[in-house]
């Protein structure tokens, strides 16, 4: 802990004079996490909006939101701070998310009711790990899970996460990987597909209409369009199935993806990923 950091969190703990800065210290300093030194620490959320972003742009680790009217907290993490982070200040992104409870709690009570805490920067294929540990360390009411590998507790795997189990099902990690799936080990040997399906077969295989048969909006591709991204900072070549799919693993908006394409931009998406179709 350099200077800054201490005389900062002994201001806090003996002349802060509102509750919520109390439960920052609180959580902090407990019998549990006494050796924790957090990075950074945001005492107004809505004051420091600016400097929250600014400040993690680039930058992969774990964070904790508390809520300074009654000491409940969340713990999340991402590969990308700073993106996530911008959604949380996105009033549309918490109204669209109901079901996490610290997207309620932040319209009820107002970002200015909230600190944020970034409890440790680390690289991004240990978010996960670390995230779980402070999980467990810190019990937060606001998470509806305390596993952030569950894959079905009220909440969705992190942009991370889906792009590791992705390449962990690769080749012969894949369960379907050397099987023969013709003949009689299809499962539709002997069968025929009714005249229903048959029609929606066929109309998905004209690929010039969508579900209910109307002709598709023209764009810069198919959504369904396969597309490779190539990381020039990591040399990390990787195939997604989907511009959406890609948009969602470089946390990257779907329409940037799509204009790159339609435009035929010559210097790389967001300046570090060259993306070509497959």
């Amino acid at each position: 802990m350099n200077l800054a950091q201490k005389q900062f969190r002994l201001k806090i703990r003996y002349h802060g004079q509102r509750l919520g800065d109390y439960f920052v210290v609180k959580r902090l300093s407990s019998s549990n996490s006494s050796s924790i030194v957090p990075a950074k620490v945001y005492t107004n959320a809505d004051t420091q909006k600016e400097q929250i972003l600014k400040e993690n742009r680039g930058k992969s680790g774990v964070y904790i939101w508390i809520n300074l009217l009654n000491g409940k907290s969340y713990v999340g993490s991402s590969v990308r701070l700073s993106i996530r982070f911008i959604e949380y200040f996105n009033t549309s992104y918490l109204l669209k998310n109901p079901s996490m409870m610290i997207c309620r709690a932040m319209l009820k009570h107002g970002y200015s009711n909230f600190s944020l805490t970034i409890l440790e920067y680390c690289e991004p294929d240990k978010c996960l790990e670390r995230e779980g540990y402070y999980l467990k360390l810190f019990k937060p009411e606001y998470n509806i899970s305390q596993d952030p590998t569950a894959p079905m507790s009220g909440r969705t795997h992190s942009n991370a996460s889906k792009t590791i189990m992705s390449e962990a099902k690769k080749g012969e990690n894949n369960p379907n990987y050397g099987k023969n799936h013709s003949g009689e080990n299809n499962a539709m040997f002997g069968k025929n597909h009714s005249d229903e399906s048959r029609e929606k077969i066929s109309n998905a295989m004209i690929g010039n209409t969508n579900k209910k048969g109307k002709p598709k909006t023209g764009g810069s591709g198919i959504p369904s369009q396969a597309i490779e991204v190539v990381d020039i900072k990591t040399n990390l070549t990787t195939t997604y199935e989907s511009i959406s799919e890609a948009a969602r693993a470089l946390e990257i908006n779907q329409q940037t993806i799509s204009m790159y394409f339609k435009r035929n931009a010559p210097k790389p998406c967001k300046g570090r990923y060259k993306c070509s179709k497959v």
